[in-house]
């Protein structure tokens, strides 16, 4: 009977289970595993982030201002800003021509390419530092050389921007690369067909289709950038007012139990990276469908 087909209908059991359940695990499950999360969360996270911002204002808001009058404070400021400004337009350029030639060719040692760009997710970044020395420094392998014409890398802005170069190139890259591949090479082929050149081509096709993953990209290298410890101590010489960029700055004024500089210092720093976090919440609430495909790191 149609009414008792309707009724029957209307008994089945939802083979999904609940609305809003993707598991089949009993309701306490759920709710322990996510307590655990929120405990690690705030153990790990936001505990600290508290801490530091506490311990910078625990002197009130005037001594706060005042660490930053110190020159060297300012002068590690600076800096930090200047390598990031340098080291994040490199790997700009290095991101997209690799992603470029990833995802658009194919030619013999592409697959070595990607390798290499995973590269510094792998090596530790005093490793990395320590090479920069050994082939820079002043008994390294050019290090002679570059001094006979003037040239200082190690313990210089030269080698603070090669380390931060270093440790942050695969950011930008490994946001664009999923990316354009998953896009494929229609768009630029019709492009091509069309008349267009290769620039004009880049530049109105392949560019704004991945400029948001591309901006995603750039946010997470100049955080990298701006928070770089080990590379960059390795090959600064922690020379003070001259090549101490911020975290190298904390870490001295703390060692010299200069704890209301040392948090404020900090705190800079995890104010800028909680603007970057806020700033990628946004990028991918707003355009979630335009960097599904790039990985998150």
């Amino acid at each position: 009977m149609p009414g008792g087909d309707s009724g029957m209908a209307e008994r089945a059991p939802d083979p999904a289970g609940p609305i809003g359940s993707v598991t089949t695990e009993p309701l306490w499950v759920r709710r322990i595993l996510i307590a655990i999360a929120i405990a690690f969360l705030g153990l790990f996270l936001l505990m600290p982030l508290v801490a530091v911002f506490f311990e910078a204002l625990r002197g009130g808001w005037a001594a706060y201002r005042a660490s930053f009058d110190d020159p060297d404070a300012r002068a590690a400021i600076a800096l930090t800003l200047t390598v990031a400004s340098i080291a994040v337009p490199m790997n700009l350029v290095f991101g997209v021509a690799a992603a470029w030639a990833i995802a658009k060719f194919e030619f013999r040692g592409k697959s070595l390419l990607v390798t290499l760009i995973d590269l510094p997710f792998s090596v530790s970044p005093v490793v990395a530092g320590l090479v920069f020395v050994l082939l820079f420094g002043a008994q390294g392998l050019v290090g002679p050389w570059l001094r006979e014409h003037g040239v200082q890398v190690i313990f210089a802005l030269p080698g603070i921007v090669l380390a931060t170069v270093f440790v942050t190139f695969p950011f930008i890259a490994r946001e664009l690369i999923p990316l354009m591949q998953d896009q494929g090479r229609a768009d630029e082929e019709a492009a091509t067909t069309l008349g267009a050149s290769g620039w004009r081509t880049f530049w109105s096709v392949t560019l704004p289709n991945v400029k948001w993953a591309l901006l995603y990209g750039v946010l997470l290298c100049n955080a990298r950038a701006m928070g770089e410890f080990g590379a960059v101590a390795v090959v600064s010489g922690h020379i003070r007012g001259q090549t101490n960029t911020m975290p190298l700055h904390v870490e001295i004024l703390y060692n010299e139990y200069n704890l209301v500089g040392a948090f404020a210092m900090a705190s800079l720093l995890a104010g800028l990276a909680l603007v970057t976090l806020a700033i990628k919440s946004f990028l991918e609430w707003r355009f979630g469908g335009s960097i599904a495909s790039a990985p998150a790191h």
